[in-house]
């Protein structure tokens, strides 16, 4: 009984560092790389003010779509907006913008006192239909072609660099 004993604790102690030495040296970073190169199948984003719903074959009719994610109340949207401003310029590029756990009152506000660069403004009030995009926060956008393949993802405000990134991408 004493040498069943022994065993049961010698394996109980085995089995408690097998399980620290895995947690231990697994990667704790979040990451979404493993996003790029994947397809959207689904997207569920509503109009930011009625209950109309994208549907995701209108991005298929643009050679590339940005997917930007944003709220009136992030300091770090209103950095990029003029990035964004300048890619609404562009023909081949079509600008999703997703509201993201905000209420209407305040968006109209930023994009009336901004401007408005987005083709389509949508809605995520929960943040909900972000997790499929891999979004921790804002602002972040996320570049797909015309095939709805993720091709980049940008986290933090859009900035110059990125600016030219993405027109060289879309060229």
């Amino acid at each position: 009984m004493k040498k069943t004993i022994k065993i049961f604790i010698v394996f109980i102690f085995i089995f408690i560092v097998v399980i620290f030495y895995f947690g231990l040296n697994k990667d704790s970073t979040y990451s979404t790389k493993n996003l790029i190169g994947k397809k959207l199948t689904v997207i569920n984003f509503e109009n930011l003010t009625n209950d109309e719903l994208l549907d995701i074959n209108k991005l298929k009719m643009y050679d590339y779509t940005l997917i930007n994610f944003w709220a009136s109340w992030c300091a770090p949207c209103r950095q990029e907006h003029p990035q964004l401003m300048r890619l609404n310029n562009e023909k081949k590029l079509f600008i999703l913008g997703v509201n993201f756990k905000d209420n209407l009152e305040n968006a109209t506000r930023f994009l009336n006192q901004l401007g408005n660069p987005y083709d389509y403004v949508a809605k995520d009030k929960l943040g909900k239909q972000s997790v499929i995009f891999g979004i921790y926060g804002i602002p972040e956008s996320v570049l797909i072609d015309k095939e709805l393949i993720i091709r980049k993802k940008y986290t933090g405000p859009i900035s110059k660099l990125d600016y030219e990134e993405i027109i060289n991408f879309i060229k």
